[in-house]
């Protein structure tokens, strides 16, 4: 089998957890925002991480990097986030070098999403790289990485069927209030939170539902007035907030912040009432959900909404799988031709210093000598020379090891070292 290298001093590891074996709850645990991740990307740097990719979204949290031991990168995760590392052990998981890639491209192609065929992942994905490049841990490995998920994941979403249909949290939301709230057309619904899961909740709330009984409220009050007027819905300040939960039927919260927004005294137990919470880490106290009357539904219980769109979804997963099977095997060429370019342009050098020299000792003893033909085509000859080394390094047929080893002992090539 082809060996594919990542790395000279250390391995590309990927550590994490998410939806699969982490409860919401759990997830709350680990999850990082903006300016913990921050923080993090410059220890990290201080510690001598090469490249680190950091993820945190409402299903997983995960660290994508260089390091010369997993546990470098789950002790930077703990020490920034409230998580343990003997939660990390409980429901955790580690890969490493292509095991890690090909993580990496199940997430980012929605193969690996709590909701199969979801791509908001990717724009996380994007907005991470930004950040580490920010930092300055975006080294070309990354780069070319996180290009090679992107590529594949747009393939994915143009070549196949997997992301039709309306299936996403806010679809899964509206859903559960069609299926479990009696006479949702006439309920009062709060939702509190603008964000993108917010904005595409109302949308969702607007189309299905079909009445006008929706108020919106925001901290930031552009916000839900834009969002407003886009959705011909009610508006009102933050300060009404405890006045509209105790008027509505439903509550929407989709807040995105680090601590609850929403707590057990804010919420009067006065009459059926159900709350969405599609945040993670929670913003509704889970005292909420025991008092009376009050049906308090988490990210987990709506991901187990299912319907015929997400069961059309699976029989396209084999057409996404080959995607990136073919954008992988592309991504390891150019990793395997990264390993062997070094001892190519040491055998170009070479091979220039031995037609520099030839040259000037012909000219030495031919009258007349052409050196400027001559120097022509030696060039060529020196082209094709390193071309046809260079195709026998890719050939997945030969040991690289082996060849590299031999070109730089027939040649006496000195690489520099990085």
């Amino acid at each position: 089998m082809k060996k594919y290298h990542i790395s000279r001093h250390h391995r590309f590891i990927t550590v994490g957890l998410n939806y699969e074996k982490a409860d919401a709850a759990t997830r709350g645990l680990f999850a990082l925002d903006d300016a913990s991740t921050a923080v993090l990307l410059d220890r990290a740097l201080e510690e001598g991480i090469d490249g680190l990719l950091v993820t945190s979204t409402c299903n997983r949290t995960e660290l994508h990097g260089f390091a010369q031991a997993p546990q470098h990168l789950i002790r930077l995760l703990c020490d920034y986030s409230n998580g343990t590392e003997a939660d990390f052990d409980r429901v955790g998981y580690v890969y490493q070098n292509q095991e890690a890639i090909g993580h990496l491209f199940r997430v980012g192609t929605g193969l690996d999403s709590q909701i199969l065929g979801d791509f908001e992942i990717i724009s996380q994905l994007k907005k991470s790289f930004k950040l580490s490049r920010k930092h300055g841990l975006a080294n070309p490995f990354m780069e070319r990485l996180v290009n090679a998920v992107i590529q594949a994941s747009k393939r994915i979403k143009n070549e196949t069927g997997i992301s039709s249909g309306a299936t996403s949290v806010a679809f899964a939301s509206v859903q559960y209030l069609l299926a479990r709230v009696p006479d949702i057309a006439n309920k009062k619904i709060l939702l509190f939170g603008t964000g993108k899961i917010g904005r595409n909740t109302c949308e969702n709330l607007v189309k299905h539902t079909g009445h006008d009984q929706i108020t919106l409220i925001n901290r930031t009050q552009d916000r839900a007035d834009a969002l407003g007027r886009k959705f011909h819905v009610r508006v009102q300040p933050v300060e009404a907030l405890r006045e509209e939960i105790a008027a509505s039927d439903v509550l929407i919260v989709a807040t995105g912040a680090t601590r609850p927004t929403v707590t057990a005294p804010m919420v009067p137990a006065d009459k059926p009432r159900w709350i969405l919470d599609l945040t993670i880490p929670f913003n509704v106290a889970r005292e909420v959900g025991v008092k009376n009357g009050i049906t308090l539904v988490d990210l987990d219980q709506l991901s187990r909404i299912t319907d015929n769109t997400l069961q059309q979804r699976r029989s396209y997963i084999p057409q996404a799988e080959s995607i990136i099977a073919e954008v992988h095997g592309e991504f390891n060429q150019w990793l395997e031709s990264r390993r062997f370019a070094p001892v190519i342009r040491a055998l170009k050098a070479k091979l220039k210093t031995m037609k520099e020299e030839e040259l000037d000792n012909q000219a030495r003893k031919i009258d007349g000598f052409d050196a400027s033909q001559a120097d022509v085509v030696t060039e060529r000859i020196i082209q094709k020379i390193t071309r046809h080394f260079a195709n026998h390094l890719k050939d997945s047929d030969i040991d690289t090891d082996d060849s590299l080893e031999l070109i730089q002992k027939v040649f006496q090539l000195e690489i520099p070292q990085r």
